[in-house]
């Protein structure tokens, strides 16, 4: 008895599970013209998402004229992704597999939610290059200054951007930090200034001075001729007076340096032959010499084991008489 109940078990499921398999099989066969229009639709999009590649970045391109290679690429991909989502949610329509395509739009927001918070940097930088490349504010080999960082303009994508210092060192700066950090760009003008800051005693006469030090500068091979030499008077210390001499000359760092050498060493030169001596620091010793006493006196009054001197006959010591005693302890006397 236990056993054709257990028999008829088994049969009842088996037929269960062969009716499960001929209502796939049926609803394959039903659906295979779904499947063929499925594949095709599949096919085209993917066709069509690769025309919409090569059409985007090549109108892109035109567009702003080659100079947003990387954004260019970025938005051609993401047209030829939207286009390959847009293929597979109509083929899954077609499929009438609704739910599929409901919970594949849910997955894609939770693991776009996931992913933004999990590499926010990455975003960041990606956005910022995406700015950068719009906002273009230099181009390659450009010297440019940002931050701490100065340098040649190597190579820039949508995550970082590379830069050749002077040393010859590649520093390379993720396109977040970049961005937030005021740029100077040296080479978009095609010119660039050089300051100099020099100083006169005071004695001098400052409308020569000028002159001398506009002309020398005004002889150099890498002075810009188009831009004046500018002199101006800026500071009166205490016993010196400052000017700033400017004029200039190509935006190239090597240039610039061996400009403003030359400019130092013409100056100086020129000053040199017309007789106008570099300002020395100047020191004021302040011996405390009060009530008509000399500097002997006073050191002699200190009692300092050192031998002075003898005076001169008949020397005077401020308002003393001729052959006055001195004070103080003999000279070379070995007390304290």
């Amino acid at each position: 008895m236990v056993a054709a109940k257990a028999t008829l078990s088994l049969e009842k499921a088996f037929d269960q599970v062969l009716a499960k398999l001929i209502g796939w099989a049926n609803y394959t066969i039903t659906m295979l013209p779904n499947l063929l229009v499925a594949a095709i639709i599949l096919a085209a999009v993917w066709k069509m998402g690769t025309m919409t590649e090569k059409l985007v970045n090549r109108a892109f391109l035109r567009l702003f004229r080659q100079r947003h290679v990387h954004v260019a690429r970025l938005v051609a991909m993401m047209g030829r992704m939207g286009v390959l989502v847009a293929g597979i949610i109509l083929a899954l329509n077609v499929l009438h597999l609704d739910k599929a395509v409901a919970s594949l739009l849910a997955g894609i927001g939770i693991l776009g939610i996931a992913f933004g918070f999990a590499s926010k940097d990455i975003v960041a930088n990606f956005m910022a290059g995406i700015l950068l490349h719009m906002v273009h504010p230099f181009r390659m080999g450009d010297l440019i200054k940002s931050g701490e960082f100065f340098g040649y303009l190597e190579s820039m994508d949508l995550r970082f951007t590379t830069i050749r210092s002077k040393q010859g060192q590649r520093i390379t700066i993720p396109n977040q930090t970049f961005l937030a950090s005021p740029i100077t760009n040296f080479t978009i003008t095609g010119i660039r200034r050089v300051d100099l800051d020099w100083s006169l005693t005071q004695v001098e006469d400052l409308q020569r001075a000028e002159k001398l030090a506009i002309k020398a500068v005004e002889s150099l091979e890498l002075r810009n001729p188009d831009r004046p030499v500018e002199l101006f008077y800026e500071k009166v210390g205490d016993y010196t007076i400052d000017f700033k001499i400017r004029f200039w000359t190509e935006p190239e760092q090597t240039t610039f340096l061996k400009a403003r050498s030359d400019a130092i060493k013409a100056i100086k030169l020129t000053f040199e032959k017309h007789g106008i001596p570099m300002p020395s620091p100047v020191r004021v010793l302040d011996f405390g010499i009060v009530g008509g006493k000399s500097l002997r006196e006073q050191l002699e009054g200190l009692r300092l084991p050192l031998a002075l001197p003898e005076a001169k006959p008949g020397e005077k010591a401020g308002n003393a008489e001729p052959g006055a005693k001195k004070t103080g302890r003999e000279r070379g006397s070995p007390e304290a």
